[in-house]
């Protein structure tokens, strides 16, 4: 069985009520998750908490999940990322968002979980995605970094970058085209 079914196969059978195979998510995801969680929030006590709050959510919508709408890991993704970025609104704590962005390249990510399959395909993910952000015109890549790691809407980028939010909507659709092209959805976890 390939990655896919077998994460899909997990997630019908949480929505049956199966611990066990959300705990087999978690060991393939959860260094991912809590990096990516670290990432956007900038402390590890905020990004277990939106980890927790991630795993929460997916057990209680397990059963809402639509494989044809993307990877269980893009799911996934998607659930820690909101997480995070509600717990850093909550807390009114963008500077520290900011100040973690800037760091970036100080910040370590997670090891991998005990899967080494997994743990290559997470690292060789990495490495993709951050070639094809490299890739990205600096505007490009400005205006995907506030806005994933962030949160800011295109009007608040705008308002940030001092350019007008036509031209911020263009730097976007252009980035995202062009991540599509190099990290296609069926290579995410």
């Amino acid at each position: 069985m390939n990655p896919f079914d077998r994460d899909r196969r997990c997630i019908e059978r949480m929505a049956a009520g199966d611990s066990n195979a959300l705990a087999e998510l978690y060991d393939r995801y959860g260094d991912f998750l809590y990096s990516l969680a670290l990432r956007i929030v900038g402390g590890t006590s905020d990004a277990e908490e939106a980890l927790q709050d991630t795993w929460l959510q997916a057990w209680r919508s397990a059963a809402s999940y639509d494989a044809s709408r993307g990877a269980v890991g893009a799911w996934l993704v998607t659930i820690v990322r909101s997480r995070a970025l509600d717990r850093l609104r909550s807390l009114g704590s963008r500077r520290r968002a900011e100040a973690a962005a800037a760091h970036e390249a100080t910040l370590e990510p997670a090891q991998a979980g005990p899967d080494p399959a997994t743990g290559h395909a997470l690292r060789a993910l990495r490495k993709d995605v951050a070639n094809a952000m490299a890739a990205l015109a600096p505007q490009q890549r400005a205006v995907v970094e506030l806005a994933y790691f962030e949160g800011l809407s295109q009007t608040e980028i705008a308002e940030r970058l001092e350019s007008p939010l036509g031209t911020v909507k263009s730097w976007t659709r252009q980035a995202l085209l062009k991540l599509r092209e190099r990290v296609p959805l069926e290579e995410l976890p």
